[in-house]
Protein backbone atom coordinates (compact mmCIF):
# COMPACT_ATOMS: atom_id res chain seq x y z
CA UNK A 1 0.00 0.00 0.00
CA UNK A 2 1.59 3.60 -1.28
CA UNK A 3 2.06 5.83 2.26
CA UNK A 4 1.75 9.69 1.20
CA UNK A 5 3.74 11.84 3.58
CA UNK A 6 3.01 15.42 4.76
CA UNK A 7 6.67 16.12 3.39
CA UNK A 8 5.27 14.57 -0.62
CA UNK A 9 2.53 16.31 -0.40
CA UNK A 10 4.46 20.23 0.62
CA UNK A 11 7.20 19.18 -2.14
CA UNK A 12 4.65 18.60 -4.30
CA UNK A 13 2.77 21.61 -3.88
CA UNK A 14 5.74 23.88 -4.43
CA UNK A 15 6.29 22.36 -7.98
CA UNK A 16 2.71 22.51 -9.09
CA UNK A 17 2.90 26.32 -7.20
CA UNK A 18 5.77 26.99 -9.33
CA UNK A 19 4.19 26.01 -12.96
CA UNK A 20 0.79 28.38 -11.58
CA UNK A 21 0.89 32.03 -12.97
CA UNK A 22 1.32 34.61 -10.12
CA UNK A 23 -2.24 35.17 -9.81
CA UNK A 24 -3.16 31.75 -9.19
CA UNK A 25 -0.12 31.46 -6.78
CA UNK A 26 -1.26 34.55 -5.16
CA UNK A 27 -4.88 33.38 -4.69
CA UNK A 28 -4.15 30.97 -2.21
CA UNK A 29 -5.51 31.29 1.71
CA UNK A 30 -3.54 33.12 3.18
CA UNK A 31 -2.35 32.14 7.29
CA UNK A 32 -3.70 34.02 10.16
CA UNK A 33 -0.93 36.73 10.27
CA UNK A 34 -0.87 37.30 6.42
CA UNK A 35 -3.24 40.26 4.91
CA UNK A 36 -4.67 38.57 1.72
CA UNK A 37 -3.33 39.96 -1.58
CA UNK A 38 -4.97 42.47 -3.92
CA UNK A 39 -4.89 40.57 -6.70
CA UNK A 40 -5.41 43.60 -9.14
CA UNK A 41 -2.43 45.22 -8.04
CA UNK A 42 -0.09 42.22 -8.17
CA UNK A 43 -1.41 41.28 -11.63
CA UNK A 44 -0.98 45.05 -12.60
CA UNK A 45 2.45 45.03 -11.32
CA UNK A 46 3.51 41.73 -12.98
CA UNK A 47 2.33 43.32 -16.15
CA UNK A 48 4.72 45.94 -15.98
CA UNK A 49 7.52 43.49 -15.25
CA UNK A 50 7.81 44.40 -11.58
CA UNK A 51 9.44 41.68 -9.04
CA UNK A 52 6.56 40.93 -6.90
CA UNK A 53 8.81 38.37 -4.83
CA UNK A 54 11.14 41.74 -4.37
CA UNK A 55 7.94 43.44 -3.14
CA UNK A 56 6.70 40.88 -1.21
CA UNK A 57 9.96 40.09 0.71
CA UNK A 58 10.63 44.10 1.66
CA UNK A 59 6.95 46.03 1.01
CA UNK A 60 4.05 42.99 1.46
CA UNK A 61 1.99 45.63 3.15
CA UNK A 62 1.69 46.90 -0.34
CA UNK A 63 0.15 44.34 -2.31
CA UNK A 64 -2.42 43.99 0.45
CA UNK A 65 -3.98 47.73 0.22
CA UNK A 66 -7.47 48.07 -1.09
CA UNK A 67 -6.65 50.84 -3.30
CA UNK A 68 -4.03 51.31 -6.17
CA UNK A 69 -2.82 53.06 -8.70
CA UNK A 70 -0.63 51.51 -10.67
CA UNK A 71 -1.31 52.00 -14.48
CA UNK A 72 -2.06 55.63 -13.28
CA UNK A 73 1.61 56.00 -11.56
CA UNK A 74 3.28 54.06 -14.33
CA UNK A 75 1.28 56.49 -17.22
CA UNK A 76 2.67 59.71 -15.47
CA UNK A 77 6.50 58.15 -15.42
CA UNK A 78 5.81 57.27 -18.93
CA UNK A 79 4.88 60.67 -20.24
CA UNK A 80 8.32 61.89 -18.78
CA UNK A 81 10.17 59.70 -20.80
CA UNK A 82 10.80 56.43 -18.67
CA UNK A 83 10.96 53.29 -20.41
CA UNK A 84 9.73 50.04 -19.20
CA UNK A 85 12.85 48.93 -16.82
CA UNK A 86 12.92 52.58 -15.33
CA UNK A 87 8.88 52.52 -14.31
CA UNK A 88 9.64 48.39 -13.19
CA UNK A 89 12.81 49.48 -11.15
CA UNK A 90 11.61 52.72 -9.74
CA UNK A 91 8.24 50.94 -8.61
CA UNK A 92 10.44 47.75 -6.88
CA UNK A 93 12.27 50.72 -5.11
CA UNK A 94 9.40 52.36 -3.89
CA UNK A 95 6.26 50.00 -4.33
CA UNK A 96 4.27 52.58 -2.29
CA UNK A 97 4.35 54.95 -4.83
CA UNK A 98 1.29 53.28 -6.48
CA UNK A 99 -0.83 53.65 -3.44
CA UNK A 100 -0.57 57.89 -4.30
CA UNK A 101 -3.87 59.17 -5.21
CA UNK A 102 -3.45 60.40 -9.06
CA UNK A 103 -4.54 63.99 -7.85
CA UNK A 104 -1.92 64.18 -5.27
CA UNK A 105 0.82 63.19 -7.43
CA UNK A 106 -0.32 65.66 -9.97
CA UNK A 107 -0.18 68.28 -7.51
CA UNK A 108 3.89 66.98 -6.14
CA UNK A 109 4.73 67.15 -10.02
CA UNK A 110 3.41 70.88 -10.52
CA UNK A 111 5.58 71.49 -7.73
CA UNK A 112 8.86 69.83 -8.67
CA UNK A 113 8.78 70.96 -12.21
CA UNK A 114 8.45 74.55 -10.64
CA UNK A 115 12.57 73.96 -9.25
CA UNK A 116 13.87 71.29 -11.80
CA UNK A 117 15.12 72.46 -15.52
CA UNK A 118 13.24 69.94 -17.62
CA UNK A 119 10.82 66.89 -17.21
CA UNK A 120 13.96 64.46 -17.76
CA UNK A 121 15.96 65.91 -15.04
CA UNK A 122 13.47 65.36 -12.41
CA UNK A 123 12.75 61.62 -13.74
CA UNK A 124 16.24 61.42 -13.03
CA UNK A 125 15.88 63.19 -9.48
CA UNK A 126 12.60 60.26 -8.74
CA UNK A 127 15.34 57.30 -10.44
CA UNK A 128 17.57 58.20 -7.45
CA UNK A 129 15.17 59.50 -4.73
CA UNK A 130 11.79 57.76 -5.09
CA UNK A 131 10.64 58.11 -1.56
CA UNK A 132 11.22 61.90 -1.38
CA UNK A 133 9.04 62.62 -5.12
CA UNK A 134 6.39 60.33 -4.16
CA UNK A 135 5.99 61.04 -0.23
CA UNK A 136 3.05 63.46 -0.95
CA UNK A 137 2.46 64.97 2.62
CA UNK A 138 3.04 68.36 3.48
CA UNK A 139 2.55 69.87 0.52
CA UNK A 140 1.80 73.15 2.02
CA UNK A 141 4.75 73.21 3.67
CA UNK A 142 7.02 71.65 0.70
CA UNK A 143 5.35 74.73 -1.45
CA UNK A 144 6.06 77.57 1.60
CA UNK A 145 9.67 76.16 1.46
CA UNK A 146 10.06 76.28 -2.12
CA UNK A 147 9.18 80.15 -2.39
CA UNK A 148 11.09 81.07 0.59
CA UNK A 149 14.41 79.38 -1.09
CA UNK A 150 13.66 80.85 -4.06
CA UNK A 151 13.50 84.42 -2.15
CA UNK A 152 17.15 83.83 -1.16
CA UNK A 153 17.63 83.53 -5.25
CA UNK A 154 19.42 79.62 -4.91
CA UNK A 155 19.06 78.10 -7.89
CA UNK A 156 16.87 75.16 -9.07
CA UNK A 157 19.64 72.75 -9.11
CA UNK A 158 20.33 73.37 -5.57
CA UNK A 159 16.29 73.80 -4.57
CA UNK A 160 16.10 70.29 -6.38
CA UNK A 161 19.01 68.70 -4.43
CA UNK A 162 17.78 69.34 -1.15
CA UNK A 163 14.50 68.33 -1.75
CA UNK A 164 15.40 65.01 -2.97
CA UNK A 165 18.44 64.49 -0.68
CA UNK A 166 16.64 65.98 2.79
CA UNK A 167 12.95 65.79 2.12
CA UNK A 168 12.43 66.14 5.55
CA UNK A 169 13.86 69.42 5.13
CA UNK A 170 10.93 70.79 3.16
CA UNK A 171 7.85 68.93 5.08
CA UNK A 172 8.14 70.58 8.44
CA UNK A 173 7.29 74.23 8.77
CA UNK A 174 8.93 77.14 6.59
CA UNK A 175 9.60 78.99 10.10
CA UNK A 176 12.43 76.43 11.22
CA UNK A 177 14.45 76.94 7.83
CA UNK A 178 14.05 80.54 8.20
CA UNK A 179 15.34 80.45 12.00
CA UNK A 180 18.22 78.70 10.60
CA UNK A 181 18.79 80.78 7.55
CA UNK A 182 19.10 83.56 9.70
CA UNK A 183 21.67 82.17 12.02
CA UNK A 184 24.18 81.13 8.86
CA UNK A 185 23.39 84.98 7.44
CA UNK A 186 24.23 86.33 10.62
CA UNK A 187 27.36 84.18 11.58
CA UNK A 188 28.58 84.93 8.07
CA UNK A 189 28.32 88.66 8.16
CA UNK A 190 29.26 89.28 11.74
CA UNK A 191 32.57 87.62 10.57
CA UNK A 192 32.90 89.98 8.32
CA UNK A 193 31.99 87.95 4.64
CA UNK A 194 30.59 89.86 1.89
CA UNK A 195 27.22 90.47 1.42
CA UNK A 196 27.54 90.07 -1.98
CA UNK A 197 29.21 87.17 -1.68
CA UNK A 198 26.01 85.39 0.41
CA UNK A 199 24.52 83.84 -2.24
CA UNK A 200 26.88 81.72 -3.08
CA UNK A 201 28.62 81.01 0.21
CA UNK A 202 25.22 79.48 1.14
CA UNK A 203 24.99 77.49 -2.00
CA UNK A 204 28.05 75.51 -0.79
CA UNK A 205 27.03 74.94 2.85
CA UNK A 206 23.72 73.58 1.30
CA UNK A 207 25.12 71.77 -1.55
CA UNK A 208 27.55 70.16 0.71
CA UNK A 209 25.63 68.84 3.27
CA UNK A 210 21.82 68.78 2.38
CA UNK A 211 21.17 68.34 5.84
CA UNK A 212 21.93 71.54 7.73
CA UNK A 213 18.65 72.78 7.84
CA UNK A 214 18.03 70.07 10.05
CA UNK A 215 20.16 71.26 12.63
CA UNK A 216 19.20 73.47 15.07
CA UNK A 217 20.35 77.41 14.77
CA UNK A 218 21.70 76.22 18.58
CA UNK A 219 24.72 74.00 16.84
CA UNK A 220 25.66 76.62 14.90
CA UNK A 221 25.95 79.27 17.85
CA UNK A 222 27.31 76.35 20.13
CA UNK A 223 30.24 75.39 17.54
CA UNK A 224 30.99 78.85 17.06
CA UNK A 225 31.20 80.10 20.08
CA UNK A 226 33.68 76.98 21.17
CA UNK A 227 35.87 78.08 18.48
CA UNK A 228 35.97 82.06 19.86
CA UNK A 229 36.77 80.59 23.23
CA UNK A 230 40.02 79.04 21.86
CA UNK A 231 41.01 82.18 20.78
CA UNK A 232 40.62 82.46 17.26
CA UNK A 233 40.17 85.87 15.59
CA UNK A 234 37.45 87.16 13.49
CA UNK A 235 39.12 86.48 10.30
CA UNK A 236 40.46 82.91 11.81
CA UNK A 237 37.30 82.23 12.48
CA UNK A 238 35.85 83.28 8.46
CA UNK A 239 38.33 81.53 7.09
CA UNK A 240 37.15 77.97 9.73
CA UNK A 241 33.69 78.79 8.96
CA UNK A 242 34.45 78.96 4.86
CA UNK A 243 36.53 75.71 4.57
CA UNK A 244 34.24 73.63 7.23
CA UNK A 245 30.97 74.81 5.41
CA UNK A 246 28.21 72.75 6.22
CA UNK A 247 30.52 70.09 8.49
CA UNK A 248 30.65 73.25 10.78
CA UNK A 249 27.05 72.74 11.79
CA UNK A 250 27.48 68.95 12.77
CA UNK A 251 30.79 69.79 15.13
CA UNK A 252 29.51 69.48 18.87
CA UNK A 253 32.56 71.30 21.63
CA UNK A 254 33.03 68.10 23.42
CA UNK A 255 34.17 65.74 20.84
CA UNK A 256 36.24 69.46 19.07
CA UNK A 257 37.98 69.81 22.54
CA UNK A 258 39.18 65.77 21.90
CA UNK A 259 40.53 66.62 18.77
CA UNK A 260 42.11 69.45 19.93
CA UNK A 261 43.78 67.58 23.13
CA UNK A 262 45.08 64.92 21.15
CA UNK A 263 46.53 66.79 18.24
CA UNK A 264 48.28 69.00 20.90
CA UNK A 265 49.38 66.79 22.15
CA UNK A 266 50.59 64.05 19.35
CA UNK A 267 52.29 67.10 17.57
CA UNK A 268 53.86 68.73 20.61
CA UNK A 269 52.79 71.72 19.53
CA UNK A 270 51.93 75.24 21.37
CA UNK A 271 48.73 76.93 21.34
CA UNK A 272 49.61 79.10 18.46
CA UNK A 273 51.50 76.53 16.55
CA UNK A 274 47.94 74.63 16.94
CA UNK A 275 45.69 77.45 15.91
CA UNK A 276 48.31 77.36 12.38
CA UNK A 277 47.42 73.52 12.03
CA UNK A 278 43.95 74.01 12.35
CA UNK A 279 43.84 77.02 10.10
CA UNK A 280 45.55 74.64 7.55
CA UNK A 281 43.41 71.63 7.96
CA UNK A 282 40.45 72.29 9.59
CA UNK A 283 39.40 68.85 9.09
CA UNK A 284 40.84 68.25 12.30
CA UNK A 285 37.94 69.28 14.19
CA UNK A 286 35.53 66.72 12.86
CA UNK A 287 37.96 63.01 12.73
CA UNK A 288 36.97 60.95 15.54
CA UNK A 289 39.81 60.27 18.16
CA UNK A 290 40.40 56.73 16.60
CA UNK A 291 40.27 58.16 12.86
CA UNK A 292 42.79 60.89 14.07
CA UNK A 293 44.93 57.96 15.81
CA UNK A 294 44.81 55.75 13.23
CA UNK A 295 46.06 58.44 10.91
CA UNK A 296 48.54 59.90 12.74
CA UNK A 297 50.00 56.21 13.58
CA UNK A 298 50.10 55.13 9.92
CA UNK A 299 51.98 58.06 8.83
CA UNK A 300 54.79 57.00 11.49
CA UNK A 301 55.12 53.78 10.52
CA UNK A 302 55.79 55.20 6.90
CA UNK A 303 58.51 56.95 8.31
CA UNK A 304 57.47 60.33 8.63
CA UNK A 305 58.48 62.73 11.36
CA UNK A 306 56.24 64.99 13.79
CA UNK A 307 57.32 67.94 12.59
CA UNK A 308 56.48 66.79 8.47
CA UNK A 309 52.91 66.02 10.30
CA UNK A 310 53.55 69.49 12.08
CA UNK A 311 54.24 71.48 8.61
CA UNK A 312 52.09 69.47 6.25
CA UNK A 313 48.90 68.75 8.34
CA UNK A 314 46.42 68.60 5.72
CA UNK A 315 47.85 65.10 5.22
CA UNK A 316 45.79 63.67 8.25
CA UNK A 317 42.71 64.37 5.49
CA UNK A 318 43.86 60.91 3.92
CA UNK A 319 43.54 57.57 4.86
CA UNK A 320 46.40 55.53 5.46
CA UNK A 321 45.89 53.34 2.69
CA UNK A 322 46.20 56.27 0.02
CA UNK A 323 49.17 57.44 2.25
CA UNK A 324 50.65 54.50 1.66
CA UNK A 325 49.98 54.08 -2.47
CA UNK A 326 51.35 57.42 -3.02
CA UNK A 327 54.50 57.54 -0.76
CA UNK A 328 55.08 54.11 -2.74
CA UNK A 329 54.40 55.64 -6.35
CA UNK A 330 56.62 58.40 -5.62
CA UNK A 331 59.76 56.27 -4.63
CA UNK A 332 59.29 54.52 -8.17
CA UNK A 333 60.84 58.05 -9.26
CA UNK A 334 63.31 58.21 -6.63
CA UNK A 335 61.35 60.39 -4.25
CA UNK A 336 62.04 59.71 -0.42
CA UNK A 337 59.08 61.35 1.27
CA UNK A 338 61.19 60.84 4.81
CA UNK A 339 63.81 63.24 3.73
CA UNK A 340 61.38 66.15 1.76
CA UNK A 341 57.93 67.24 2.66
CA UNK A 342 55.01 65.51 2.89
CA UNK A 343 53.35 68.56 0.71
CA UNK A 344 53.77 66.31 -2.33
CA UNK A 345 51.21 63.55 -1.20
CA UNK A 346 48.11 65.79 0.22
CA UNK A 347 45.84 66.93 -1.92
CA UNK A 348 43.21 65.58 -4.37
CA UNK A 349 43.82 62.63 -6.80
CA UNK A 350 44.35 65.40 -9.77
CA UNK A 351 46.74 67.36 -7.41
CA UNK A 352 49.11 64.47 -7.00
CA UNK A 353 48.86 63.25 -10.58
CA UNK A 354 50.20 66.58 -11.11
CA UNK A 355 52.83 65.91 -8.32
CA UNK A 356 53.97 62.75 -10.08
CA UNK A 357 54.24 64.36 -13.50
CA UNK A 358 56.75 66.94 -12.09
CA UNK A 359 59.21 64.43 -10.93
CA UNK A 360 59.04 62.17 -14.17
CA UNK A 361 59.58 65.07 -16.40
CA UNK A 362 62.45 65.89 -13.75
CA UNK A 363 63.63 62.36 -13.96
CA UNK A 364 63.50 62.28 -17.73
CA UNK A 365 65.59 65.33 -18.42
CA UNK A 366 68.90 65.66 -19.07
CA UNK A 367 71.54 66.67 -17.28
CA UNK A 368 73.04 69.71 -18.88
CA UNK A 369 76.77 69.83 -18.96
CA UNK A 370 78.10 73.82 -19.91
CA UNK A 371 81.62 72.42 -20.83
CA UNK A 372 80.20 69.36 -23.17
CA UNK A 373 81.17 70.41 -27.10
CA UNK A 374 77.81 71.04 -28.83
CA UNK A 375 77.36 68.38 -32.05
CA UNK A 376 76.18 69.60 -35.57
CA UNK A 377 73.96 69.06 -37.23
CA UNK A 378 76.29 66.99 -39.55
CA UNK A 379 77.00 64.32 -36.86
Amino acid sequence: MLRVTAASLCTSCQRMRMLLPPSASACTVPSPNKRLENQRTVDSLYELSVDIRKVRKFKSWVLSESSAYVSETADMLRDMGADGSIIARILEDHPEAVLCRPEDVAAQLDLWESVCSSKRALLGIIEKFPASFFTVTHHNNQRANILYLQSLRLSRRIISKLMASAPQSFSRPVELNQEVIHTLRETYLDLGGDEGNLRVWLQKLLSQNPYILLRPAEAWRDSLAFLREQGFSTEELLSLVCSLRASIAELRPEAMQQALNYTEAVLACSRAELKQVLIRCPAILYYSLPTLAGRFQGLMDAGASVEQVKESPNVMELTTQIVLYRIQKLASYGYDVRSGSLDVIVGTKKDFEMSQARLNLRQQRPIFNPVAPLRSAEE
